[in-house]
């Protein structure tokens, strides 16, 4: 039995089809009306064909009176196309279809957007009618990257002799990481599932169990802010984790998985070649001042804290001797800027919270510069040599406690390569992130916490963690950076009792709280654990760099907008009371504010 909606695709019809007979049923994608003929754009899923409907067809006026979007069967015959009228930019730009028959699928009401062009609207008209956004074609097209994606990373990993399982949804809650979304069970009154913020311990449990080599293309739910990388809600993640590894052993797997994706789908842009760079988490943050730096920038932070300390300019010198840091900042070239550039730097530095951002210009005539008069001769030498600068560049320099030092003079080193168009362009620049510190010390709690992932094995193993000051012990654990974006994080994990226990009382915990917390994976270990390790590509993210997307809802289906609503099915909703008494649940909800009063005319 033939297909009753359309013999070819709207991509299908070339030359070599005219004078065949055939029937396409797509969306009018535009309408042209020159008068005796009616033009008509018809698009479905795999392209576009121009089909003509002469003013004497029966239906002429009922397919004029169409608005766009509705969806239509047209009959006809193919025609081929004079030379001058080919469209060049359209796969069927070559034919045309003649209409000899119409069939009406499905009207189309007024657009609350437009789908023929890329014109701009409001996000939550966009997520509300997100199926006419996705008719969109740029919209379209990203998620069939991403399903392009998802499909080559499956395969090469099967290549590559993984296995791929499914592991629970409905699991436990978690301490550790970001909020749990939770799930309340029915047939367990008062307690509760969590949906996973990661397969973490399953996929470690399935090491424990044998498998040598697993994988899936896992969902992970947090309920986490929404930024720019990061999706409310849920994402997903090319989750695998390998028996009887070194950390060399996961890079050699998982470089050559993204060096071919990015190659496949990257287009003519240029890729790091394996291996990837490795860079100690203390050699990034100075030297860039983020755990995630963007190689396109050939910017270098160094560290002048001992040129200052010693210098007449008295507000570094006392702050370097109160444990502060001076870090500096080249940019090449700038020496030649006009004074409205330091300028600007300065007030930006200002909108970041500090009190501005100092500088030196070293020209033929000298050193200048509001900071240059304090400095001897020896010591502006001393500056030029460290950082690599001559002359005709300049040097900025941020001073402050390590910390807001390092993240100041990130944000200016990208500012000032962006400010000089020094950042390169048309690359896929990826490192690894290695050597992470295992603890960290919390302000706000005053105690020491776990800095990453808990489940990592710190270097030196259980001497280190019995033997060094706990802020010094670094974890064998990393993360895959590419142009300042952390696709994934992953480790050598820990398969040790004695270490768990240990690693976990220096972060405060109990042996009870550990065997209440993580009682499957510290019962798995006393049964002969393997070593092992992986890591955890994030998808929308691999996907945002290759579709060149600002934001990671531009490439979800339906993503949820900031606020983590979804404004398409109305998620999140109140539910029946019903459904709360079955779950035995009863709500205390917080007082609603009061509408604000309208002042008085």
């Amino acid at each position: 039995m033939k297909n009753p909606y359309r013999t070819h695709t709207c991509n299908d019809l070339r030359a070599q089809d005219a004078g065949q007979t055939v029937y396409l049923s797509g969306w009018i994608h535009r309408k042209r009306d020159h008068g005796q003929l009616l033009f008509i754009d018809l698009r479905d899923h795999f392209g576009i064909t121009q089909c003509i409907v002469n003013s004497t067809s029966a239906f002429f006026k009922e397919v004029e009176d169409l608005r766009l979007e509705s969806v239509i069967t047209l009959t006809g015959k193919v025609l081929k196309r004079t030379p001058e009228t080919v469209n060049s930019l359209m796969a069927t730009g070559e034919i045309e279809l003649s209409v000899e028959d119409l069939e009406i699928q499905s009207k189309a009401d007024v657009l609350p957007l437009t789908v023929n062009s890329d014109t701009e609207f409001p996000e939550e008209t966009r997520l509300k009618y997100r199926f006419l956004d996705l008719r969109r074609q740029k919209m379209h097209a990203n998620i069939v990257l991403r399903s392009q994606v998802i499909a080559a990373l499956r395969n090469k990993m099967i290549a590559r002799g993984f296995l791929e399982f499914q592991t629970p949804i409905l699991t436990a809650s978690s301490p550790e990481g970001a909020r749990d979304y939770l799930v309340p069970s029915r047939v367990h009154p008062g307690k509760f599932y969590a949906l996973p913020q990661a397969p973490q311990q399953f996929k470690q449990l399935l090491m424990i169990a044998g498998f040598d080599k697993y994988f899936q293309i896992a969902p992970c739910f947090r309920d986490e802010d929404a930024r720019a990388d990061r999706s409310p809600g849920e994402f997903y993640q090319l989750d695998f984790e390998m028996s009887f590894v070194t950390q060399d052993d996961v890079f050699a797997t998982i470089e050559p998985v993204l060096y071919e994706i990015f190659v496949e789908f990257g287009g003519e842009k240029a890729v790091t070649p394996c291996p990837f760079p490795r860079i100690p988490y203390a050699e990034s943050v100075l030297k860039y001042g983020s755990d995630k730096p963007d190689l396109r920038n050939p910017l270098l932070i160094v560290d002048v804290s001992d040129v200052f300390e010693s210098s007449e300019f008295a507000i570094f010198a006392n702050a370097v001797r109160d444990g502060g840091v001076v870090r500096a900042i080249p940019a090449p070239t700038a020496a030649a800027c006009p004074r409205r550039f330091f300028d600007q730097m300065n007030d930006w530095a200002r909108e970041q919270g500090a009190p501005g951002i100092g500088y030196i210009t070293f020209t033929n005539e000298g050193a200048k510069g509001p900071i240059a008069k304090f400095l001897t001769e020896s010591q502006l030498q001393q500056l030029q040599k460290t950082a690599g600068v001559s002359e005709g560049d300049a040097l900025f320099f941020v001073c402050d406690k390590a910390n807001g030092a390092e993240k100041l003079a990130g944000l200016a080193r990208t500012r000032i390569a962006e400010e000089l168009d020094l950042i390169e362009k048309n690359a896929f620049r990826f490192c690894f992130i290695v050597d992470f510190p295992m603890y960290e010390w919390d302000e706000d709690q005053q105690k020491i916490l776990f800095s990453h992932n808990p489940f990592c094995m710190p270097h030196g193993g259980l001497q280190s963690l019995e033997e060094q000051d706990p802020l010094s012990i670094v974890a064998q654990q990393y993360d895959i950076v590419c142009n300042g974006i952390e696709l994934c994080s992953g480790g050598i994990r820990n398969h040790s009792p004695e270490i768990m226990m240990k690693a976990f009382k220096i972060a405060g915990y109990t042996q009870e709280e550990v065997e209440r917390e993580f009682g499957g994976m510290l019962r798995a270990f006393h049964y002969g654990a393997p070593p092992h390790g992986g890591a955890a590509p994030g998808i929308e993210r691999i996907v945002m760099l290759l579709a060149n997307e600002p934001n990671i809802r531009e490439v979800v289906a339906f993503p949820m907008n900031q606020r983590a609503e979804d404004l398409l099915l109305g998620a999140p909703a109140q539910v029946r009371d019903s459904q709360l008494k079955d779950l035995h649940i009863r709500l205390e909800l917080p007082p609603t504010k009061p509408e604000p009063k309208l002042p008085k005319n």
